[in-house]
């Protein structure tokens, strides 16, 4: 049986006349994109944009719903309570499913922005609003949640349809969770570490932490971050590198139902 892995990154993250990342570059690497929904990053027009040329290379496309902090680029924690952050989230689902109306496409999936995220992985009132907006917004959509946390979990208790996800080029604490951004060695650059660990994680099933502790971990999904400089590289590297291998690669959908 041929394995098979989605690989996903992040885009759709400039606003206005500022760009971040390379998008149309990562489109023609990864299956599936989580593109930014309005409040961290991204607008109407970039939205729209990256639907388009989405639909144009045959790439799912999913939500990433973020706090409401442009200046911090959705990367600083914020307190609320769990049934606005549940309206905060349905706004944004509701922002991308219009924009990709225009592309003749429909969302897959959602995946938590940055601090959300993190929080959202250990705060179980967060992971159950998330769900809650995936649930009232569309049904169908994926979590696309960290494997082992509270968004796995979240999805399991709402009934919510769960893909886990694991990242192929972050650095991982023993207790399953990210290394924080803030350890500068947090996030992989080097083309060749990021493809050596790509395959090992798909081939072996399992995840190292930084003090080389094996992990094994479900995921249908690996991500990588589209906004660093060496996102490019990295992502030819490792989608070269998992074919050469015998892994093919394909949209999340495919990964989930085919």
């Amino acid at each position: 049986m041929t394995l098979r892995m989605n690989i996903n990154a992040d885009m759709g993250e400039g606003y206005g006349h500022y760009d971040i990342g390379n998008d149309d570059a990562i489109l023609k690497i990864v299956t599936s994109v989580n593109v930014a929904c309005g409040l961290h990053g991204g607008d109407a027009t970039v939205m729209r944009d990256v639907c388009l040329k989405a639909k144009e290379n045959g790439v799912s496309v999913g939500a990433h719903p973020g706090f409401n902090d442009i200046w911090g680029f959705g990367r600083r924690q914020i307190q609320m309570r769990p049934s606005d952050l549940e309206y905060m989230v349905a706004y944004q689902l509701g922002a991308l499913a219009g924009m990709a109306a225009y592309a003749g496409i429909k969302v897959t999936h959602v995946k938590p922005h940055g601090a959300l995220n993190n929080m959202a992985a250990v705060n179980a009132d967060y992971a159950l609003a998330i769900g809650r907006a995936m649930k009232t917004v569309d049904p169908s959509l994926w979590y696309l949640a960290l494997s082992g946390t509270e968004m796995e979990k979240a999805a399991l208790a709402l009934d919510v349809p769960l893909a886990r996800e694991a990242f192929i080029d972050r650095m991982y604490d023993d207790d399953g969770n990210l290394q924080s951004r803030a350890v500068p060695t947090s996030v992989i650059k080097d083309p060749a570490v990021a493809t050596q660990r790509a395959i090992r994680m798909v081939l072996d099933g399992e995840i190292i932490s930084v003090t080389g502790k094996k992990m094994p971990t479900k995921f249908d999904s690996l991500c990588l971050h589209g906004d660093e400089p060496t996102a490019i590289a990295v992502a030819s590297a490792v989608r070269k590198g998992m074919e050469d291998a015998g892994i093919k690669v394909v949209t999340l959908p495919e990964m989930m139902v085919g």
